[in-house]
């Protein structure tokens, strides 16, 4: 059993409830930056109109995005492990401020024949600097938590991914069409100063009596383990269908189902709230049962025959937004409800001295793939339609399942 159990902790005691502090402080700083790396992609429709692009531009803007994190994840991760979660934290939010605010004076639609050089070179320091809010709040939370609630905790941290996301799918679209993107990177701004202000006043380092042990659940070093390189490959490829979905997702609902754009929002919203929810959920269940594994695999498979429907859908001329956006939304949830559990294991097989980069390592491999997929789909796309990317997705999901390890004792 993978299940370890929980150590008695009381919200009487003021280091027990300074925890949930420490965890929203996580949940803004993710959220933030999710708003960035999760809601620029949703104005997609409208920021090809606006600076005019093609679907391959388009592609390498938003990719740029995910390669700049890809690039800084683990860097941060091991700064993070040997500063501290708090320097690293404050000086990666207060440069994601930086690069929006330079995407502000020289990127909007319109500056010139440099814009778009501006907006992916932009685009890339935001991924950049912002990619330190994963390995620096997954340190500050693993270590205020105790066993037994560390998934739950985790998975909340994770629901501020769909939850930024969300936000960023009701609000940016509409934003940019009406306001403009020097609104969208504004709204972005003021965003990540909130979260800079969390954490100076809530966060600081646990108590010892609440930190895991310092040895890794492997007894090796996270960078050699196995097991640890085995799960962020997992993630990072489990991403894949996600990103896909989440970058041209609105595109696809407006070219194969005549969609408006209310109803592309509002389906990529419900994406978002979806996965919150099962993030939540799965991180209480799998603390419950001791069984992260076996669910990962099983979020593999689901993942799986979901796009592998919608895939079967986009084959077909017959099927209108109105069956279109349930399947896609079902999909969508489904490739976004397991990073919670993921995150969890992936710190708990690196033990509390290396969080950061085992963290870092993780983020790495997810942002690669965001990159790589982001380049990837408009190729397919013009090859064989939409059914060949959402096929595509669904091999790769059904590619992970053996990949996450098999549960313990199997």
């Amino acid at each position: 059993m993978e299940h370890t159990a929980a150590v008695a902790t009381t919200d009487l005691d003021p280091a027990a409830r300074h925890r949930w502090k420490v965890l929203a402080a996580g949940v803004a700083a993710n959220a933030s930056f999710s708003a960035i790396f999760s809601g620029i992609p949703v104005t997609s429709v409208v920021l090809r109109t606006d600076y005019r692009l093609s679907n391959a531009e388009l592609g390498l803007a938003l990719g740029l995005l995910s390669l700049g994190v890809a690039l800084g994840e683990l860097p941060w991760g091991v700064l993070t492990d040997k500063l501290g979660d708090r320097k690293v934290l404050l000086a990666g939010l207060l440069g994601t401020v930086a690069a929006l605010w330079l995407l502000v004076l020289f990127a909007l639609p319109g500056q010139g024949g440099a814009t778009y050089a501006w907006l992916c070179a932009g685009l890339m320091l935001a991924g950049l600097l912002g990619g330190s809010v994963n390995g620096s709040s997954g340190r500050a939370v693993m270590g205020w938590f105790r066993d037994g609630e560390r998934g739950l905790a985790m998975s909340i941290r994770q629901t501020a991914v769909p939850l930024g996301g969300g936000i960023g799918a009701l609000l940016l679209p509409s934003l940019a069409a009406h306001a403009g993107f020097g609104a969208v990177y504004g709204a972005l701004i003021a965003g990540c100063l909130a979260s800079v202000w969390l954490t100076l006043i809530w966060l600081r380092e646990p108590p010892a009596a609440t930190q895991a042990p310092a040895h890794a659940a492997t007894g090796t070093p996270a960078l050699r383990s196995a097991v640890v390189w085995r799960l962020a490959l997992a993630t990072g490829l489990l991403c894949a269908p996600q990103v896909a979905l989440i970058s041209f997702g609105g595109i696809f609902l407006q070219e194969a189902g005549h969609a408006g754009l209310v109803l592309i929002s509002a389906a990529l919203t419900a994406v978002q709230i979806g996965a919150a929810v099962c993030r939540i959920a799965s991180g209480r269940w799998t603390d419950r049962r001791g069984n992260r594994r076996a669910y990962l695999r099983g979020c593999a498979m689901l993942s799986a025959a979901l796009f592998a429907l919608l895939g079967v859908l986009a084959l077909g001329s017959h099927a209108g937004a109105m069956i279109l956006a349930p399947a896609l939304v079902a999909a969508g949830v489904a490739v976004s409800a397991w990073h919670g559990v993921a995150y969890t294991e992936l710190a708990v097989m690196a033990g509390s001295a290396q969080i950061g980069t085992a963290l870092g390592l993780g983020n790495s491999c997810v942002f690669t793939v965001f990159f790589l997929t982001a380049q990837a789909v408009p190729p397919l796309l013009q090859w064989r339609g939409w059914a060949a990317v959402w096929l595509a997705m669904a091999v790769v999901a059904l590619m992970v399942r053996p990949l996450f390890p098999a549960p313990q004792g199997k």
